[in-house]
Order: C-alpha cells, then structure tokens, then sequence
C-alpha cells in the first residue's frame, strides 16, 4: 500500500449515493467487484455460513473505515480484504482458544440419552480397541496411551519413556500403521 489520496477521499455526494472521479472505483464498484471472492475465501476457513457471512461484513466494515481514515491507494482491493479478513479470522480463534469450548446442558443430556441407546455398541468398540491395543508391543501401547489417550507432546512423551522426540514419532508412527491394519482386518 503506498501512502497517496485514497478513494474514500475523493467522494462527491450526487442524489442517493456517492460518485467519484473516473479514474478512482467507488465504494459499490469495490465492494461488488470484490465480495463474492473474499466470502468464498472467508467460507473455506471457517467451513460455516453464518460465521462466514458475519465475518465477510466485519470485513468490509473494518476495512471501509481504515480506508476511510487512512490515505493509501490499494492496488488490489480483493487481496487487502483478504488480508483483513484473515486476521479477523485469527483473532476469533485466539479469543475461542482463551474462553474455551462453550458446552449446552441439553447437549449433555442428549448425549446421556445417546449413550444409554449405543451401549452396547460403544462397549464393543471400546472391546475391539482394547483388543487392539494389546495386540502392539509394551513401547508402543505407552507411547499411543501418552501421545493419544493423554494427550502429552512428542516432547514430553520422549521425558517420560526416556527416548529421543524423533524415536517417540517413529514409534507413533509405527504404533498406528499397526493399529489400522488389525481394526481394518476385524472390521
């Protein structure tokens, strides 16, 4: 972006809207030129309509008032919406990384009531998983309990059984080939 007179500066009020200098795109030009690129853009991160329409306005919102402000002459509209759009994107998931995931009470119980049906069948892949897991070796069953099950990183994992990070992702790795091939010849 270089520093010159912005479109936004030049605007020229004529009846119900804005006009300016032929040389310089208006806001409508812009904004439909642009929207359908940078909603498909914001549509592929977030995978979900609502959150990707709300976003494609608060992008234009937030980037329509720092060109308000700001004079600078943008080159390519769709890629600086783009770019706001993305961090917009990123300080969503900081903020719902902070707060952590929002659980519904009836969600719970819709699993209780879930999970009362599929008993019998959740208990046999829990038996089958078991089954599974004692068909590896003792190295590999620690390794997937505390890279899977537990949740602990190559790093900590490696502190633990007291091997290098490379040989824990070599065992993980080696662990869960195994693992697929008996779970794909019981199934």
């Amino acid at each position: 972006m270089q520093k010159e007179e912005s479109a936004f500066t030049q605007f020229k009020p004529l009846g119900n809207g804005y006009k300016i200098n032929q040389d310089v795109l208006s806001v409508d030009e812009i904004c439909s030129g642009t929207w359908k690129e940078v909603y498909r853009f914001i549509y592929y991160r977030v995978g979900n309509r609502e959150e990707a329409e709300d976003i494609t306005q608060e992008t234009y919102a937030k980037a329509l008032e720092f060109l308000q402000k700001e004079n600078v002459k943008i080159d390519n509209y769709s890629n600086f919406f783009k770019t706001v759009a993305i961090n917009i994107i990123r300080d969503q998931w900081r903020q719902k990384k902070r707060r952590g995931v929002r659980i519904d009470m009836e969600d719970i119980k819709n699993m209780e009531v879930l999970a009362t049906e599929d008993f019998t069948e959740s208990s046999a892949r829990r038996e089958m998983v078991e089954a599974a897991m004692n068909s590896l070796n003792p190295e590999q069953r620690r390794v997937i309990e505390l890279r899977i099950f537990k949740g602990y990183t190559s790093a900590e994992t490696a502190k633990i059984i007291k091997k290098k990070e490379a040989t824990v992702r070599v065992i993980q790795y080696r662990a869960l080939k195994a693992l697929a091939a008996v779970l794909k010849e019981w199934c």
